[in-house]
């Protein structure tokens, strides 16, 4: 819409008004009379139209939304400082990979075998007319297949599904968490990774709190409680960390079998969920991301046992935060040793896994998910 107003010549800024014209004229294809009788002033209605303003309604009328002569960030919609960075990671499907992000999102489960099995979900599902599908690459994953209320149903109510998306099921799986392990969800969050591990390792797979949930939030944290007494998963333990140099992670350094540290990104890859991420990103905002993701990794890492494994995550695209950060990580941090993703993938998910290559890249486009990248490390 900003490109058509400038493109017009019209003395007006882009703005909520001008926007408004512009998206009656070019998408809901409003005629100049149409607009003109919507701006009436009455009650509830704008203020009417400006002579510049009846201008633009006129010179942007019949026209197409888009256009030939707009530029990558402007056909594809996203800002301008990632053109660079996403046209050398798409050189050929930059428009394929954007477009998907602009596609609404469907709704993924993941089953909680805590409770109930697949087969078992997807048939209580049924019963009460919720219709669903496996997911294509998480063998504990359904898709809605339409609009459902999944909150008044049996298996959402009896804990046995949670809303997770299948992509971020897979970072779960590939961190390979099993009974009897010691494993920590170093950025916890709302603890939808969390449920997903503690389901892994079992009833009797994490007792006396093999399974850490941390952040340096306590209220991301607060959010987890309900959800794990929903779920049934009673072998987790909920740890607020300080940002720079605590304690608890000084006294458990080494002791851990697996780390998953999915660290604070620019969200890009699930921009399908919450399209203004996209505009209220910035090149400033990014550097202040780097900064942090190689602040935790360094913390992170402290607590990973030798023959230990870090798994690095994001839900981010661009590789300033994904193949540039590990990297970054592996340079610096010569005690661990990159392992292939398709290895961690037998071990872990089973099948094969999608086209690939060192590290683990989703997105709406190749594999139907959000958008994450994953990395695995086993230290010597």
């Amino acid at each position: 819409l900003d490109w058509w107003i400038g493109r017009t010549g019209s003395s007006l800024e882009a703005g909520p008004r001008t926007r408004i014209i512009a998206e009656l004229a070019l998408e809901i294809k409003s005629s100049p009379q149409e607009t003109k009788a919507i701006f009436n002033g009455a009650t509830h209605c704008p203020a009417p139209l400006s002579d510049p303003e009846a201008e633009l309604a006129e010179a942007l009328y019949g026209r197409p939304l888009t256009h030939p002569d707009m530029p990558s960030p402007v056909a594809l919609e996203y800002p301008d400082w990632m053109d660079r960075s996403l046209k050398t990671l798409w050189p050929e499907r930059l428009a394929v990979e954007m477009s998907a992000l602009n596609q609404p999102a469907p709704v993924d489960l993941r089953v909680n075998t805590l409770q109930s099995t697949p087969d078992a979900v997807r048939q209580s599902l049924k019963d009460d007319y919720i219709e669903v599908e496996p997911t294509p690459l998480s063998s504990i994953g359904l898709r809605l297949t339409g609009k459902a209320r999944l909150a008044g149903s049996t298996a959402f109510k009896k804990g046995w599904v949670e809303v997770q998306d299948e992509g971020s099921q897979l970072i779960a799986q590939l961190t390979g968490a099993r009974p009897g392990m010691k494993v920590v969800d170093f950025c916890a969050g709302g603890g939808g990774k969390t449920l997903a591990l503690a389901a892994a390792m079992g009833t009797d797979g994490a007792i006396d709190g093999r399974l850490w949930a941390c952040d340096i939030s306590d209220y991301r944290l607060e959010r987890i409680t309900p959800r794990l007494n929903r779920a049934g998963a009673d072998n987790v333990r909920i740890k607020v960390i300080a940002a720079l140099d605590d304690p608890w992670v000084n006294k458990n350094a080494g002791r851990m079998d697996r780390v998953l540290a999915d660290v604070p990104c620019t969200g890009t890859g699930a921009w399908r969920r919450d399209p203004d991420a996209r505009w209220r990103a910035s090149l400033d905002s990014l550097d202040d991301m780097i900064v942090a993701q190689q602040r935790i990794l360094n913390m992170a890492q402290t607590l990973v046992k030798p023959g230990g494994r870090l798994i690095y995550a994001t839900c981010s695209l661009l590789q300033e935060e994904n193949e540039r950060q590990f990297a970054w990580f592996l340079e610096n941090h010569t005690d661990f040793m990159p392992l292939a993703i398709d290895q961690v993938w037998a071990e872990t998910v089973g099948g094969p896994p999608p086209p690939t290559g060192p590290c683990l890249r989703l997105s709406p486009a190749s594999t139907g998910t959000d958008g994450f990248f994953c990395a695995v490390m086993e230290k010597g």
